[in-house]
């Protein structure tokens, strides 16, 4: 099992960020996140672009999730192909389409997953079936809970062999609540405690997909959240600019005008 997994399964907080082809992934996988999530669904990126940046974060802290546009297995098998160690898949609605889920991930006789070689960073092994056994162990898969129907259906979702983390989607989630967009109100927070509770029920984590805008993590840890991204572009902004503070910028003008 890899350390990310591992993680997870202890009740640890596992934090990561929104990776992309059109940023650094090697620089963003080694900057103390727990993993780089790559989007296929609601961004302009397609499952086979997504190669080099994934194949930078190689030897990295971070590891590459992927999350799909579809409940499908070719989908699935693209991005696994590609070199993601955990699969996000939206609109996941009953136990039979979690099922589905783990299946398209696993090789056999654990799933269906379509053979093409070693892929992705997994080590080394002294025979085949041990590295497909591994990643069958090691992948996390993560459904999204999105809907009404996914409510309803949660505790069934939530037994399905294999499901790592019952990951929310907060926007569209808030919507089939009738509460659109607001994070903050009874309804949407009677939602996430339902779910947060099953999770635990269940002993797999809970995720938000991302925090909303203006709310603190710590909030949703509280609540038992234990998977999360949060965006870095704020973050690198300040570190660069704590670390310009320290130099020295101004003293040669200074010199300069003095002299005059």
């Amino acid at each position: 099992m890899n350390a990310f997994k591992q993680a997870i399964k202890a009740g640890k907080t596992v934090v990561g960020t929104a990776g992309a082809p059109n940023v650094d992934s090697a620089l963003l996988a080694d900057s103390g996140f727990d993993f780089l999530l790559f989007d296929t669904q609601h961004s302009p990126w397609e499952l086979k672009q997504l190669g080099p940046s994934i194949q930078a974060m190689r030897g990295k802290k971070a590891v590459p999730m992927v999350r799909v546009s579809a409940n499908q297995p070719d989908q699935i098998c693209f991005a696994l192909d590609g070199g993601a160690r955990g699969i996000v898949v939206p609109m996941v609605n009953t136990a039979a389409q979690a099922e589905a889920v783990v299946s398209a991930c696993r090789y056999y006789p654990a799933g269906t997953r379509s053979n093409a070689g070693m892929r992705g960073e997994w080590g080394e092994f002294k025979s085949y079936r041990e590295y497909m056994d591994t990643v069958n162990e090691g992948l996390v898969i993560a459904p999204m809970i999105e809907t009404n129907q996914a409510l309803e259906n949660l505790d069934a979702i939530a037994a399905v062999p294999g499901v790592d983390v019952l990951l929310i989607g907060p926007s569209d989630l808030s919507i089939e609540l009738g509460v659109p967009l607001d994070y903050g109100c009874d309804t949407y927070l009677r939602g996430l405690d339902k779910i947060a509770n099953t999770a635990a029920k269940h002993g797999i984590a809970a995720g938000m997909y991302f925090i909303p805008p203006e709310m603190d993590p710590n909030f949703f840890v509280q609540r038992g959240f234990s998977y999360f991204t949060m965006p870095w572009a704020g973050w690198a902004s300040a570190g660069i600019q704590n670390g310009l503070t320290g130099i020295e910028r101004e003293r040669k003008a200074k010199r300069a005008a003095k002299k005059k």
